[in-house]
């Protein structure tokens, strides 16, 4: 029993009292039960009100810790473990491989099944199809990392401030983006959204910097600083563009059909041809074209196409295009 002492008048004995502590007691059954009762309610309210067996989704915890495996395996000696060494590069990365590519083969199924389910079908040739998938994306490899490699030397090229291509694979949150990037688009054009969503929302969480898997990319790419870049699921970019922070490619408005629900799918986003600047804060919005070799200044709102070479201000937007318009 703990002890504390009470206040006494000076030259007083102080007068010791007893504390009450309460039991710990969290009242686990009860809150379990009802965290059941929850769960119970929200899958008969989805349709979902059966045995689930073993885990149904995708497990963000392990599809992290693929894509940093796959990171190492693609720069070993930058991005891989510290106590590598030249001569044992090749071991490292065909063991790491290995493992990844089961890894991710574990969680390509466990999609696979969820689709299946979502759909109301019964999962057919789940593994078979699961393997074919994965040996795809791992014949990929070297051409992603061809591809990696533009995207580096376009970071470096195109920051005064980058010393060495190391620093800007090792520091630049751009670059990290785009690895996953990279990676997500493989397998949202192999129709596992949810697998790419969680690789793009990893880089999201850690760069601040937000691509949809869904956008398609072209080479050299370069986002600066990053912070606060939006980049929507329809969006096309052309080669050698370079986009600061804070910039959005967006949608200006969104279709819904007869009961108010939105279309999903839709074209909405800007198209971006190559060679164009994109400086910070500039927010475009809609199924329009940037033409090739433009430069869109900082802050501008731009809801209108462009022609090639346009060099675009705030004073110039604002004179041509008054209409608002919403991201996302």
């Amino acid at each position: 029993m703990s002890k504390k002492l009470d206040a006494t008048p000076e030259g007083l004995s102080p007068t010791p009292t007893e504390s009450v502590v309460l039991p710990v007691n969290w009242q686990l059954d009860q809150i379990v039960d009802q965290l059941r009762a929850v769960r119970a309610e929200w899958r008969t309210s989805t349709g979902r009100a059966r045995e689930l067996g073993g885990r149904e989704l995708p497990s963000r915890q392990a599809i992290a810790e693929v894509i940093q495996a796959l990171s190492g395996a693609l720069f070993p000696m930058r991005l891989g473990p510290n106590e590598l060494r030249a001569e044992s590069e090749d071991f490292y990365v065909g063991h790491t491989l290995d493992l990844a590519l089961n890894s991710l083969l574990t969680q390509v199924k466990l999609e696979l099944r969820y689709a299946a389910r979502s759909r109301g079908e019964e999962a057919q040739d789940v593994d078979n199809q699961g393997i074919r998938i994965v040996r795809e994306f791992a014949s990929q490899l070297p051409a992603l990392r061809r591809a990696l490699d533009q995207d580096v030397i376009a970071a470096f090229n195109g920051d005064p401030a980058a010393r060495t291509v190391d620093e800007v694979l090792l520091c630049y949150p751009g670059i990290i983006a785009v690895i996953h990037h990279r990676i997500a688009h493989h397998f949202y054009k192999a129709n596992l959204t949810l697998l790419a969503r969680i690789i793009a929302e990893l880089a999201h969480s850690s760069t601040g910097i937000d691509i949809h898997p869904g956008a398609r990319i072209g080479a050299s790419f370069f986002i600066d600083h990053g912070t606060g870049v939006v980049i929507g699921e329809t969006a096309i970019i052309g080669d050698r563009v370079r986009i600061y922070q804070a910039v959005t490619l967006g949608a200006k408005r969104f279709t819904v059909d007869e009961s108010g629900l939105l279309h999903k799918g839709q074209p909405r986003h800007p198209i971006v041809e190559d060679d164009v600047v994109i400086y910070a804060g500039a927010t475009i919005l809609g199924r329009i074209t940037i033409g090739q070799g433009s430069t869109i200044g900082g802050n501008v709102w731009l809801t209108r196409s462009v022609a090639a070479g346009s060099n675009i201000t705030q004073a110039t937007a604002q004179q041509a295009d008054g209409a608002g318009g919403v991201t996302g």
